[in-house]
């Protein structure tokens, strides 16, 4: 993250606009990664910014307002996944839909698929580290823990990401 979390008073509507100008991408490619549905992720990302307007006033500026907006897009991303689960199920058992298509289309990149399987925070700590740059006291406050455990959560994160790369490598490409 680039911007200084000084620079940004709570409360005032010309920084929270910039604040979203210089962070949409960033949050919708994190809930890209997550979702895998640009549409569902659009959605979450605009439920995100509607939620951090109406607590705008109270953002704390010792949090970096985009980890925070992070944080707010992670929650949402977490409840749509679990909301998304009980409706396919629902439809499954009523036979009212078929089983969903595969979401990754053919020639989908190998590293983007494996990441789509993985856990959603486990998701979200490779995203943030290796897409945005950000630094374990600011994925700490993106996912609300301690910036103790980053260092570890990350690592095993890229363990399960690695075993998901190897499985594709087995399964997709036989000897």
């Amino acid at each position: 993250m680039t911007e200084d979390s000084t620079a940004y008073r709570p409360g005032d509507r010309e920084d929270f606009d910039r604040l979203y100008r210089e962070s949409y991408h960033r949050i919708l490619y994190t809930l890209m990664s997550i979702l895998r549905d640009r549409e569902a992720a659009e959605d979450c990302a605009q439920e995100t910014f509607v939620r951090a307007y109406r607590a705008w006033r109270r953002w704390k500026p010792e949090a970096p307002p985009e980890a925070w907006l992070h944080r707010i897009a992670l929650n949402i991303a977490a409840s749509y996944r679990r909301k998304e689960r009980r409706r396919r199920l629902g439809a499954t058992l009523r036979r009212d839909e078929p089983p969903p298509p595969d979401l990754d289309p053919p020639g989908a990149s190998e590293l983007l698929v494996a990441l789509r399987r993985l856990p959603a925070r486990d998701a979200a700590l490779i995203v943030l580290r290796h897409h945005h740059g950000y630094s374990n006291r600011e994925i700490a406050a993106a996912l609300g823990v301690p910036e103790t455990t980053i260092s570890s959560r990350l690592a095993a994160a890229k363990s399960r990401l690695l075993h998901e790369l190897r499985v594709d490598d087995v399964v997709t490409r036989p000897s």
